[in-house]
């Protein structure tokens, strides 16, 4: 009996491929980007927006983080906030330095399908990470779609993502409004939670397909806030950010009901994640 050959996983699913970091930006007081790229020299493969990476800090452990880069652009970015032990040691990088990637991963925001309708972007905090490459998608395509808007949230001014950039998105022909929950001196925009914003967001609630991402209460607010509008539950694309740890649907630590989040989503319809995140969990 010949014996089988041994299975030898390909690097990008289950083997880390090395990156070299070459740029690290802050975004906020604890919330960098990272700008990558394959250390072998040899491209990586496209990816679609809301799909993710496997980013593993040497020695320490990897985390799932979604690109919030142009999926146009062959560099990858990928917008970290500093809230554990892998994800203070990948903010901490410099430049030079190797992180391990495994990817892209994952269901996507379905760009594919947002022709001629109504577009609403509703972030909450970094959940404008994995919203940006859509963005940059939407810009490029800004002809094919109808109405833009996107609708931003942040704790405070202060802890506003890209804020640099929401000019340069409202000159390309996106409704862009903004709140905080807590003002800061100088602040004279909106202060209240983003889904305070939604009622008077100029959209048609039955052309609209919205995509949303952010906490997981925040989401549950905004799509309650959507449905109430009249937008139809598979026409709300939410964003997952589950316990991931293999990324192929292997070990079940992000299983949510019958769905891996991991290879079933991160984005999946409010029509199918709403029930299962009204669920209590022990």
């Amino acid at each position: 009996m010949t014996a089988a050959a041994p299975v030898v996983a390909a690097p990008g699913t289950v083997v880390p491929r090395p990156f070299q970091v070459l740029e690290v930006r802050r975004e906020t007081p604890d919330t960098f980007t990272l700008a990558i790229e394959p250390a072998d020299g040899k491209p990586r493969p496209p990816f679609e927006p809301g799909q993710f990476d496997m980013v593993y800090a040497f020695g320490v452990g990897e985390v799932p983080i979604s690109m919030s880069s142009d999926p146009a652009v062959p560099l990858v970015l990928h917008t970290i906030r500093d809230v554990g032990a892998v994800t203070h040691a990948l903010c901490r990088c410099e430049p030079g330095d190797v992180v391990g990637v495994r990817g892209p991963f994952g269901s996507t925001w379905g760009m594919d399908t947002l022709g001629g309708r109504d577009v609403v972007v509703v972030a909450g905090g970094i959940g404008l990470a994995p919203l940006r490459p859509a963005i940059h998608h939407l810009l490029a395509h800004r002809d094919e779609v109808n109405r833009v808007v996107l609708l931003v949230g942040a704790r405070t001014p202060s802890d506003l993502c890209f804020g640099d950039q929401l000019d340069e998105w409202r000159a390309g022909g996106i409704d862009v409004e903004v709140t905080v929950d807590y003002a800061e001196a100088g602040w004279t925009g909106t202060v209240g939670l983003v889904t305070t914003l939604l009622p008077k967001a100029p959209f048609r609630p039955a052309d609209t397909v919205a995509l949303v991402c952010g906490p997981e209460g925040m989401m549950k607010g905004v799509a309650k806030g959507l449905l109430a509008r009249g937008v139809a539950a598979e026409r709300i694309r939410v964003s997952l950010e589950r316990n991931m740890k293999c990324a192929v649907a292997q070990c079940g630590h992000c299983q949510l009901g019958p769905a891996f989040v991991c290879h079933d989503g991160p984005v999946l319809p409010w029509s199918t994640v709403g029930p299962l995140l009204e669920v209590a969990e022990r």
